[in-house]
């Protein structure tokens, strides 16, 4: 097999998936805007590096290459010109990013190969639990629901320099309004945030959360299941964690280089009065997707996809079988 290319990989999130290839053994190259940190970090790996301005520079970074995963944020600017190289190159393309435009934009590029947005904690792992809970709604319509709930259960966020600087993207591009997924659309709004109860799953139990802290779900989720309401949650102290600028980047806590955070992905599923739960629990939102974006590139190369193009986890893979091989706790219905 050719290599898999990773783009920003010398990125915290970057780290974990060139770390999850090694442990399948699969090939590796490393590329990213930054040369000198490539060499650093990874000086036994075949290097590529290339600056997202730089379509030759891109073109050689893909040469010969089995698929590239995009960790390189803001994807506002990475997204477009990596999707374009790998479309040149005619290889998939796979990206963690959480950034709602840009995540807009990617879907609706054209490619011929197979283009998955989104694989990564926000964005892929609920839209796969979504759709694995929507199968099991009695007389199931696969593409159909009244109402997605994704509540986000973190226990903590000490968010990256990455994350910190994709959010100062997305606050500047929608001229720091909020937004929410209602009445089968996108809607910019100025509300402020509401609270709520939310009962998660243990270890984590009854939570306050922030009822329409909007995530990539919202983007993902509606690309292939006719919803009209999307709604994501988080819990107050990972929101006010985010929101202080004090807060630390995290800190490894084993041998996996995993920080100590506990995260419950909390996904509900309504058609009328039937509905269904999805949940998955686990450690660190950064390092969980890692195996979510390299387990969709295998599915790829492989040929275990569903769908064509540009599409979402959901939509691309068997959701069932793809969280059964995640490093998770899951409750399917």
């Amino acid at each position: 097999m050719n290599a898999i290319v990773v783009y920003g990989a010398s990125g915290h999130t970057g780290r974990f998936v060139v770390e999850e290839l090694l442990r399948q053994n699969l090939p590796v190259a490393v590329s990213g805007r930054n040369a000198s940190a490539l060499a650093a970090e990874w000086g036994d790996l075949d290097q590529r590096p290339a600056a997202v301005d730089d379509h030759r520079a891109l073109d050689r970074a893909l040469q010969n290459a089995a698929a590239v995963i995009n960790c390189a944020g803001p994807f506002a600017v990475t997204a477009e010109p990596v999707i374009a190289a790998a479309t040149r190159a005619r290889v998939p393309y796979v990206d963690v990013a959480a950034e709602l435009e840009a995540n807009l934009a990617s879907f609706a590029m054209r490619s011929e190969t197979p283009v998955v947005p989104a694989m990564a904690f926000f964005g892929g792992l609920g839209d796969l639990l979504a759709t694995a809970a929507l199968g099991d709604l009695p007389e199931a319509d696969a593409s159909a629901a009244d109402e997605v709930v994704v509540a986000y259960g973190l226990s903590s966020w000490h968010p990256t320099p990455g994350t910190r600087a994709a959010g100062k993207v997305s606050h500047d591009r929608r001229d720091g309004r909020r937004v929410r997924f209602t009445g089968g659309k996108l809607q910019y709004h100025q509300d402020k945030p509401a609270q709520q109860e939310w009962t998660f799953p243990e270890p984590l139990g009854r939570r306050r959360v922030i009822a329409e802290f909007t995530m990539a779900d919202v983007v993902t989720i509606p690309t292939h299941i006719a919803v009209p309401e999307v709604r994501t949650a988080m819990t107050v102290e990972a929101a006010g964690d985010l929101a202080d600028a004090n807060t630390p980047a995290p800190a490894a806590v084993d041998e996996h280089g995993r920080s100590d955070q506990t995260f419950v992905v909390d996904v509900r599923v309504r058609r009328g009065e039937a509905e269904r739960r999805a949940t998955a629990t686990g450690q660190d939102i950064y390092a969980i997707s890692a195996p979510l974006a390299v387990g969709a590139v295998r599915r790829i190369l492989a040929g275990e996809t569903q769908a064509a193009g540009v599409a979402s986890a959901g939509a691309m893979f068997d959701a069932v079988a793809f969280l059964k091989d995640l490093p998770v706790a899951f409750d399917l219905p």
